[in-house]
């Protein structure tokens, strides 16, 4: 079914630190209506929680796609169960 809801853990590489990728995936989760989190890790690399549909989900990831200075190099995502009554977007402190 096309409209049921997942949740997607997403490690993402690239050029994708200091180019304001947490405040635009933040943007970008809560134009589409998916709840999750994002945050900066350590190694470089930013981590996304992201639950919606997949199509949703998709459409954060191409609105990031879109915006300049950010490169996507390789998103490494796996789907992870859900979480019932979560509420918003956040932006977390570096991990």
């Amino acid at each position: 079914m096309a409209d049921r809801i997942i949740r997607r853990h997403l490690i993402i590489s690239g050029h994708v630190q200091g180019v304001g990728f947490r405040w635009r995936a933040a943007k970008a989760a809560q134009s589409v209506g998916v709840t999750g989190w994002v945050r900066n890790d350590l190694s470089g690399t930013v981590s996304m929680e992201v639950q919606g549909t997949r199509e949703q989900i998709d459409a954060v990831l191409a609105m990031l796609a879109r915006q300049p200075w950010i490169r996507m190099d390789d998103i490494n995502a796996r789907d992870i169960p859900t979480q019932p009554g979560e509420y918003g977007f956040a932006t977390r402190d570096d991990g």
